[in-house]
């Protein structure tokens, strides 16, 4: 399955009203913007989406209203993974229901499978749909690390078909170029590791700094895929301030408060995270004083 979602993607944060609703108005209005301003897709309900205190309800109502409002123009992705095999199936196959493009799964967490625990989860789920998908690997959060073995294995699967990668190894990601298929996607989950990543054959980012700089993301996206390394390098180190400034604290509490202070009033996260202190407020306006203001 020969699939290509685009080189810089959104990991999108999920509006909430005052109340702490979904503002699905504004997911609209944020998802057409986010589009206008570098990202070619959009991926809902991850880490940076709350996935984790959002219902099901909302998850499938969030994803109808994307693809409503830029299905087509986009590819947009949903996180429909967790840590139980019945439930991602069931959220999959949902998902797809309303059009989504693609879907993201995120390695079981909290359970902590073995490695043929964790194989056997994602065929569950990939022989349950005929949806592309994206393996999730974030070992910081879901305590597993999904072996660069194990991903060949799953890459055999005609609609696995790319990898967000968020070791942080650079060895394992080494590894995973080795062993999988040239078609076979990586993209950085990390915004700062994206140019390491694109050096060793990655395709691009999931990013969370794309909120906001989504342009400059792309520029130097595409001047490392046509040749110019220099300039990609120069770009990299003009953004890499801006990339390690917006995780000062668990992300998505820094990114939603620098879109607020960049006018897109995105809502307060849920419990159990909170708001930004009032240091790390003021070290955020400092950060977009310096890159966006």
């Amino acid at each position: 399955m020969n699939i290509d979602f685009g080189r810089v993607l959104t990991a999108m944060v999920t509006p909430f009203n005052k109340d702490l609703s979904v503002n699905f108005d504004l997911a609209r209005k944020l998802a057409r913007h986010l589009i206008k301003s570098g990202s070619d897709g959009l991926v809902l309900t991850g880490s940076t989406g709350e996935s984790p205190t959002l219902t099901k309800e909302e998850k499938i109502e969030l994803y109808r209203v994307v693809v409503e409002e830029v299905g087509g123009k986009a590819s947009v992705i949903a996180n429909t993974g967790g840590n139980s095999t019945a439930d991602s199936i069931t959220l999959t196959q949902a998902a797809q229901k309303v059009g989504i493009d693609g879907v993201m799964l995120v390695a079981p967490y909290y359970n902590k499978p073995s490695q043929e625990g964790t194989y056997r989860h994602f065929k569950a789920v990939a022989e349950s749909t005929d949806l592309p998908i994206i393996l999730y690997n974030i070992p910081s959060r879901s305590s597993i690390n999904i072996l660069p073995q194990t991903v060949a294995r799953l890459a055999e699967i005609s609609n696995i078909v790319a990898i967000k990668e968020s070791s942080g190894n650079m060895d394992q990601v080494s590894e995973l170029r080795l062993s999988l298929p040239d078609n076979f996607a990586i993209y950085s989950g990390d915004d700062s590791l994206t140019l390491p990543i694109l050096a060793l054959g990655g395709k691009g980012v999931i990013s969370v700094a794309s909120h906001l700089i989504g342009e400059r993301i792309q520029d130097m996206v595409n001047a490392f895929t046509s040749g110019n390394i220099t300039l990609a390098t120069d770009i990299h180190l003009q953004l890499y301030p801006f990339f390690k400034g917006l995780f000062i604290t668990t992300n998505p509490v820094p990114i939603k408060c620098a879109m607020g202070l960049a006018g897109w009033q995105v809502g307060a996260p849920r419990l159990p995270l909170v708001e930004a202190t009032d240091s790390e407020k003021e070290s955020l306006k400092i950060l977009m004083a310096s890159f966006i203001l």
